[in-house]
């Protein structure tokens, strides 16, 4: 049986990309690896690893909470959201949600965000940078 750890590296590899992962491990120091050990463990090796949802609704239920906290990992997640299927008509969705239930300031940077990550695929727009990562969380 895998470990928690090798599970979570797994789905963290899986979910945000490999590339990802590679540079968040080359970038751990002394002071991050306990925390880098335990994101691995409980959040990607035991949460997202449950069985009761799949990977696009935990995505879409992701982007919603960091959406409503104003989080710069967002970011991050809507990137990953294209690794699991998740369109960008479900994300508009989820973040007009957002704006009814945690306020439209919160869904308004959410969108601009988003909108500078994915883009207009209705216009056919590109993101302004587009698409390039920007430095991770």
């Amino acid at each position: 049986m895998d470990s928690r750890f090798e599970v979570g590296r797994r789905v963290r590899s899986e979910v945000l990309g490999a590339d990802h992962v590679a540079r968040a491990q080359a970038q751990q120091t002394d002071l991050d690896a306990d925390f880098q050990r335990f994101i691995t463990e409980v959040a990607w090796g035991t949460v997202w690893a449950r069985p009761d949802l799949d990977r696009r609704t935990r995505s879409l239920v992701t982007i919603a909470i960091l959406a409503a906290l104003c989080r710069e990992e967002l970011a991050l997640h809507l990137r990953a959201s294209r690794n699991l299927g998740v369109t960008t008509k479900e994300i508009v969705e989820v973040l007009l949600h957002v704006a009814i239930y945690a306020g439209v300031p919160a869904a308004n940077s959410a969108i601009a965000m988003a909108k500078s990550i994915l883009g207009d695929p209705a216009s056919g727009e590109e993101p302004e940078d587009g698409g390039a990562r920007r430095a991770d969380p």
